[in-house]
């Protein structure tokens, strides 16, 4: 099968999946997610560079990536997306502070690309190199004791590119509400209308803080980005991250999370609903007094000598999108997961309790997570907003659809980041080549040298 024939047929099961509902993710139906795996192109034939999205002043009509008519979210034009989103909608700038960045000492290992490991339910072997290519990869890093001995940037993603995180931004969230509770500003008992009577009435009103946290709530929202009529669309549309259409609910997130109701019992079972992380962010606003995107960059962007600024997408009141929004490089994110892996210290300076990084990593309710089925993450936990693998490792991660990753692995003194534009949205239509090669390297790394 040509490329172009590929490239249509992946476009159409996409579009009759999500893309028509104005998803804020490209997914694939169930039923097709097999075949749309057979059918994808290549990551060299889908390159951005290589195909000229948006190239030329100005660009040619067949060549333009536009929010307005949602090509901005179809594949291949994402590859070029997601290093571009500032120039396609309102964001709010996150300040990398006036000091100097941080060092990264560069120990390149050239052996990493050819590391060999099995991939999930598969008898034949994969290289690094090829996992990253196989997963859309725009850029891969991987710190062993703090220093970069792997770094490479594909399509449109460069060295100082700020890229999509998607809900690899969560954990940031869940991080600072952590820090919060720590200091006694956020009790993690207390119900979410006592902070917000705006959302007394809703199904939020009578959730714990810690359930929010640790998405074991029961909301009447679907985030299933393979139907048309999921919640999910109208929640982009209300935040103004896709085209508003035929949408006539309210304006922005907070307005929007007051419509959702209550479905079953809270604290029973995990089930992942982006909206939690958009009440998450208002209760640290509203405990704080401060915007929560300020708070993120007074807390943690502003005091880890970033090398950029990073930004967030906003909604059309201005509120960052909290589930999903921030946008960085992948050394910056680097960084976070170096802190993070050395018990809240970085260049010297604690920058969060230890106890807070501690309580993270004990993880979440196993069985309560068991019962979302994540047959990719067995054994795995949810816990303030990360992912806890509970493996031999004691690896915890940020996870973000479409390939977005800070894995984080304390034995193995490692923290891989890749920043990827994956045409399905899914984590599990990869995890299978990710947390294989993920272990591999830091089983390479663990190694006497």
């Amino acid at each position: 099968m040509s490329n172009l024939r590929r490239l249509k047929t992946i476009k159409q099961l996409s579009t009759a999946a999500t893309l028509c509902a104005g998803s804020l993710l490209i997914s694939v139906l169930p039923s097709t997610a097999s075949l749309a795996e057979a059918l994808l192109p290549s990551a060299a034939s889908t390159d951005p560079a290589a195909i000229g999205w948006m190239a030329g002043t100005p660009p040619v009509a067949s060549k333009l990536v536009r929010h307005a008519d949602l090509s901005f979210y179809q594949f291949p034009q994402t590859r070029w997306t997601f290093s571009h989103f500032q120039e396609l909608v309102p964001t709010k700038r996150i300040w990398r502070g006036a000091g100097r960045s941080s060092a990264l000492v560069n120990m390149p290992d050239s052996a990493i690309d050819g590391i060999e490991f099995v991939p999930m339910n598969s008898e034949s072997t994969m290289t690094w190199g090829q996992m990253l290519e196989a997963t859309f990869a725009d850029a891969a890093l991987v710190l062993h004791r703090g220093n970069v001995v792997y770094e490479n940037y594909f399509g449109a993603t460069s060295r100082e590119t700020p890229h999509i995180s998607f809900s690899v931004t969560k954990s940031y969230y869940g991080t600072l509400a952590a820090m919060l509770i720590e200091e006694g500003r956020l009790d993690e008992d207390k119900l979410v209308g006592d902070y917000l009577p705006e959302l007394e009435g809703s199904g939020f009103g009578t959730a714990t803080v810690r359930q929010i946290l640790d998405m074991t709530t029961a909301i009447d929202y679907s985030e299933d980005y393979t139907d048309p009529k999921a919640h999910v669309f109208d929640f982009a549309r209300a935040g103004g991250i896709f085209p508003k259409g035929d949408y006539d609910g309210p304006e922005g997130f907070y307005a929007y999370l007051s419509t959702l109701g209550k479905k079953g019992e809270h604290g029973k079972a995990f089930s992942y609903r982006s909206v939690n992380t958009e009440v998450l962010g208002w209760l640290i606003a509203r405990v704080t007094g401060s915007n929560a995107v300020d708070l993120m960059q007074e807390r943690i962007w502003g005091r880890l000598g970033a090398e950029e600024d990073a930004y967030i997408l906003i909604d059309t009141l201005g509120t960052g999108w909290a589930a999903g929004g921030l946008n960085a490089t992948a050394r910056d994110h680097a960084r976070f997961g170096e802190m993070m892996r050395n018990n809240g210290q970085w260049n010297g300076e604690q920058l969060l309790p230890k106890s807070v990084v501690d309580d993270i990593r004990h993880g979440g309710d196993k069985d309560k997570f068991a019962m979302a089925g994540y047959t990719t993450l067995p054994g795995a936990s949810y816990r303030n907003q990360w992912w806890i693998h509970h493996n031999a490792n004691g690896a915890f991660s940020a996870r973000g659809v479409h390939g977005q990753t800070i894995y984080i692995d304390p034995t193995a003194e490692m923290v891989i980041v890749r920043l990827a534009s994956h045409p399905m949205a899914a984590n599990a239509n990869y995890d299978g080549v990710s947390l294989p090669a993920y272990q591999a390297i830091a089983d390479y790394l663990s190694k006497p040298r």
